[in-house]
C-alpha cells in the first residue's frame, strides 16, 4: 500500500516558536511556577506533555486573578488586551507567545476601529482566537460569521465604512466565495486576507492529495480548528477520510482494499506523533 505524507505536515511557524519558547522556559525557570493561559497548543499530548513538568493550564480570567507569582506565557492563539493590562496591573510576569499573524489582525482591528470602521472578523465566534481578536476591538462594533446567510442575518448597512479580516486558519477557498458574494450585493467593505499562509499551503496541499489517493488520514486534535479545517477540504476529495489524533485510533478495517493512502496533520501536531501513524500505516501495526 502507497503512503504518502503532505509535506507541509505539523507544526506551523507559531505553533513551533510557542512550544520551543515553553520548552526553554520550563528547563531554565526551574524556581518559577509557570502557566499557559489556555492550552498552549491544541494538542493534548503537548499539553500532558508540560503538565508532567509543572507546568498549569489556566482556563479562564478568574484563574488568572487568583495566581501571586510566576510566569504566564500567552498561547499561540492570543488573548484581547484586557488581558494584558490585566497582567501589567497585577504586575504578573508573562512571556508572549501570540503568533506573529495573529497579532497582526490585533493591530489591524485596531487601527482600523479608530479610523471609524466596523470590523468584521470571518471565523468561529467560540475559538480562543477570534474571541482574542474581538478583545482588540469595542463590543458594540464588531461581529463575526462563518456563512454568508449568517452574514445577511448580521445586519449590516451597506454604505457604512467596513473592514472584514479572517481566522488565520479559516477556509481559504470558503472566504474567497464568501467575499465574491458581499461585493456582489453591494457592501463597502474593505476586505484584508489575514489566513495565515502555511494555512492555504496547507489546505491546497490537502486537496489535491485526497484526490489522489483511496484514503485519507488527517491528524490532529477534535478541537483544533485548522485540524477540522483539513478534514473537511480532505473528504470532498476523498470520501474515506479519517480523523486521527495518535496511532492508537487507527482501525485496520478501513483500509481493506485500500491501494494508496494520503495523511496530513494539524498545525498543532508534533513530528513525533505523524512518524509513527505513518509507521503503523506501513506496517500495519494496528
Amino acid at each position: 500500500m502507497e503512503v504518502i505524507v503532505a509535506k507541509s505536515a505539523g507544526f506551523c511557524f507559531g505553533v513551533k516558536r510557542a512550544v520551543d519558547s515553553l520548552e526553554k522556559l520550563v528547563e531554565t525557570k526551574t524556581d518559577q511556577k509557570i502557566y499557559t493561559y489556555g492550552p498552549i497548543i491544541h494538542n493534548e499530548s503537548v499539553i500532558q506533555h508540560f503538565e508532567s513538568r509543572g507546568v498549569t493550564v489556566l482556563h479562564s480570567k478568574e484563574e488568572l486573578l487568583e495566581i501571586q507569582d510566576g510566569i504566564v506565557v500567552i498561547r499561540s492563539h492570543g488573548v484581547g488586551k484586557e488581558i494584558y493590562e490585566l497582567l501589567n496591573y497585577r504586575g504578573i510576569e508573562y512571556c508572549d507567545m501570540t503568533c506573529p499573524f495573529v497579532r497582526k489582525i490585533h493591530d489591524l482591528v485596531a487601527e482600523y476601529e479608530r479610523k471609524g470602521c466596523y470590523i468584521l472578523i470571518a471565523g468561529d465566534k467560540n475559538h480562543p482566537e477570534v474571541q482574542g481578536i474581538l478583545g482588540w476591538c469595542s463590543p458594540d462594533n464588531s461581529q463575526t460569521f462563518q456563512t454568508a446567510s449568517e452574514f445577511e442575518k448580521l445586519g449590516i448597512e451597506k454604505d457604512r465604512s467596513t473592514v472584514l479580516v479572517a481566522q488565520t486558519t479559516f477556509n481559504h477557498n470558503k472566504f474567497k466565495n464568501l467575499v465574491e458574494i458581499i461585493n456582489k450585493k453591494g457592501y463597502d467593505i474593505n476586505v484584508l486576507d489575514t489566513i495565515c499562509n502555511a494555512t492555504e499551503v496547507r489546505q491546497s496541499e490537502a486537496i489535491q492529495l485526497s484526490k489522489d489517493v483511496d484514503a485519507m488520514l488527517v491528524i490532529g486534535s477534535k478541537n483544533s480548528s485548522n485540524t477540522q479545517k483539513l478534514f473537511e477540504i480532505s473528504r470532498v476529495g476523498c470520501p474515506c477520510t479519517y480523523l486521527v489524533q495518535t496511532s492508537t485510533d487507527l482501525d485496520g478495517s478501513i483500509f481493506k482494499g485500500i491501494k494508496s493512502v494520503g495523511i496530513t496533520a494539524g498545525a498543532s501536531t508534533p513530528k513525533k506523533i505523524i512518524e509513527e501513524v505513518q509507521t503503523n500505516v506501513r506496517n500495519r501495526k494496528f
